[in-house]
């Protein structure tokens, strides 16, 4: 081939490979990234885009000069001539695809690895997935529960992950990985924050009726303000009944689904909790026995307007969390709240 032709191949492969690196890099197609984990990820995904990228400005540079090059006239009948393949040329495009993709390959197993390592200094969270929220158990706090998953920045943590009903699917955007949790199976998940901030956490398994409700936050805080978190959440816990109640409606994010006037609660997803005595009427039960109920089994009776299989069973909830709360709705709903 002719230096001339050289320079123009090469010239329409720098053309093609510029348009796509732009592309790539101007179009915002990722989130940001908020964890070592997610780094290490889009590390290996611009490692293989810029392989592609690669690939593609060759392929398409060919392509074009071909066209220009040898493109025949709108008379020319004539058969091309018969050329037999080049053995060398076969050699080149066999053996380059094949080490670039174990390269590829190679680059996935160590971020893998790297991203399942867990230090000694971990923190434990227990993920609990049910149709349709999530419940985070801190086992070295005291068992203590929220519907927000809050972690310290710049330190590891390792999520254990079951489902007590059907298949779902944690994931953090900004964090990079996604783990099913699965019925019967304990899976896990390594994850190190590294930016402080609220991020939302997405269930990624088609799960039923509520699946596009099940979403909670992800809150990345300074260690200080974690731990003043943790003692503040514990005092709440010790206070007397009313006050714990609260607490535990707040921090199980019945907030977001249901109207309660002592809490400040304006969600409108589920029944008017303010109403209780009424739905306890119109249901013929007491109205302590129906709000516990309605809590561990909330199928057992569904208000009118309300669809069943959306609010989910929180029939896991220590005793006392449960006692506390049910005796929290109860005085509130009459007005004996806090």
């Amino acid at each position: 081939m002719r230096r001339g032709s050289i320079l123009q191949l090469v010239g329409l492969g720098v053309l093609f490979g510029g348009l796509a690196t732009l592309v790539a890099v101007l179009i915002p197609w990722l989130p940001p990234v908020a964890s070592k984990q997610r780094d290490r990820i889009d590390f290996v995904f611009w490692f293989t885009t810029g392989i592609c990228i690669a690939v593609f400005a060759l392929v398409a540079a060919v392509i074009a000069y071909s066209l220009l090059k040898f493109r025949v006239q709108p008379d020319d009948d004539s058969d091309g001539p018969p050329i037999h393949g080049h053995t060398g040329v076969e050699i080149v495009w066999t053996a380059v695809p094949a080490i670039l993709v174990t390269a590829i390959s190679v680059v996935s197993s160590i971020v893998l690895v790297q991203n399942e390592n867990v230090p000694k200094n971990h923190l434990d969270v227990a993920v609990t997935a049910r149709q349709f929220a999530w419940t985070f158990t801190y086992p070295d706090q005291d068992g203590l529960t929220s519907a927000q998953l809050r972690l310290p920045v710049d330190r590891t943590v390792k999520l254990h992950l079951r489902a007590l009903d059907v298949i779902h699917s944690f994931w953090v955007p900004e964090f990079g990985q996604k783990q099913d949790a699965v019925p019967g199976q304990d899976t896990t998940l390594v994850i190190t924050p590294t930016k402080v901030g609220t991020y939302p956490v997405i269930c990624t398994e088609l799960c039923g009726l509520g699946h596009a409700l099940m979403r909670t936050s992800a809150i990345v805080m300074q260690p200080a303000a974690f731990q003043t978190w943790l003692r503040d959440q514990k005092n709440a816990a010790a206070a007397p009944p009313a006050e714990a109640g609260k607490a535990v409606f707040t921090s199980n994010g019945c907030a977001s689904c249901h109207t309660l006037e002592d809490a400040g609660a304006t969600g409108t997803a589920g029944p008017d909790l303010d109403k209780l005595p009424a739905y306890a009427k119109q249901a013929g039960k007491p109205l302590e026995d129906f709000v516990r109920e309605s809590i561990v089994d909330p199928n057992a009776y569904v208000q009118s307007g309300y669809p069943k299989n959306v609010m989910p069973a929180f029939a896991t909830l220590p005793k006392d969390q449960l006692d506390s709360l049910v005796d929290y709705l109860v005085k509130s709903s009459t007005g004996g709240g806090s």
